[in-house]
């Protein structure tokens, strides 16, 4: 297919050009701490339990090596960091909404005052999906007729975007909630019946479960996610332990 000069719509790109840039700016829109491919309040909560395991594993070395009893540091430790995961995990999801918004209004922008662009952009991607002659004439006018669809079809084709998958922000920090709170509890009672053994036990297959269920959901190996996962906590926890030790 043949490229005329660009619009300055395009600074100064190919309309093929544009469209790779459009879909980086809509992966930059959409990027977050929790990612992408699991749902949000899954990896939040996954997130939040694996982070409150490794914490209160790493406390408890640390009471090990200085010789506390850290009952009462772990319950209220526990009840701040639960606060704490909840609120970032809304805030991160409130942030990534609002740049998926903004990446919205400018796509609405652009329909509306670069419609000439937007159709050559509308016809190089019908092409490239295998449309030709009329049909493909027939297939961008009735999509350029109406600018509700016209918005849905660039957001999803031209910057990759998928509407559906996005959560609400509160959903997203009530798994992180979930995921704290549980592995809380659990450490806390843990110790509490087995002071010596119960948090490393607790922490360590919060980690392996957590990195299981992560790795099969985004279909990666569940092996490797494991003992990096644990390998790293373990090395964390064992270097705060040492370092009270020798200070």
């Amino acid at each position: 297919m043949t490229h005329q000069t660009p619009p300055e719509h395009y600074k100064g790109k190919s309309v093929s050009e544009h469209l790779k840039d459009a879909r980086l700016r809509g992966a930059r829109a959409t990027s977050e701490t929790h990612g992408t491919e699991l749902p949000g309040h899954f990896s939040a909560g996954s997130d939040s339990a694996k982070n409150t395991a490794v914490i209160f594993l790493i406390l408890w070395a640390s009471s090990e090596a200085f010789d506390f009893d850290p009952l009462l540091l772990f319950i209220v430790f526990g009840v701040g960091w639960i606060l704490w995961s909840t609120g970032r995990s809304a805030f991160l999801g409130w942030a990534r909404l609002e740049r998926l918004h903004r990446v919205i209004e400018e796509e609405r922008y652009e329909i509306e005052h670069h419609r000439d662009q937007e159709k050559e952009e509308l016809r190089e991607m019908y092409a490239d999906k295998g449309f030709s002659g009329k049909l493909l004439d027939e297939v961008v006018d009735i999509l350029m007729s109406d600018d509700n669809r016209l918005l849905h079809i660039m957001l999803e084709e031209e910057l990759g975007l998928s509407l559906e998958v996005y959560e609400h922000p509160l959903k997203q920090a009530s798994g992180a909630a979930v995921g704290g709170i549980l592995v809380s509890a659990l450490a806390i009672l843990a110790f509490y019946f087995w002071p010596f053994f119960g948090i490393p036990l607790i922490s360590f297959l919060t980690i392996i479960i957590a990195s299981k269920l992560t790795a099969k959901y985004e279909k990666r190996k569940p092996l490797n996610s494991i003992i990096w996962n644990f390998s790293l906590a373990l090395f964390s926890s064992a270097i705060v332990y040492f370092l009270a030790r020798i200070l």
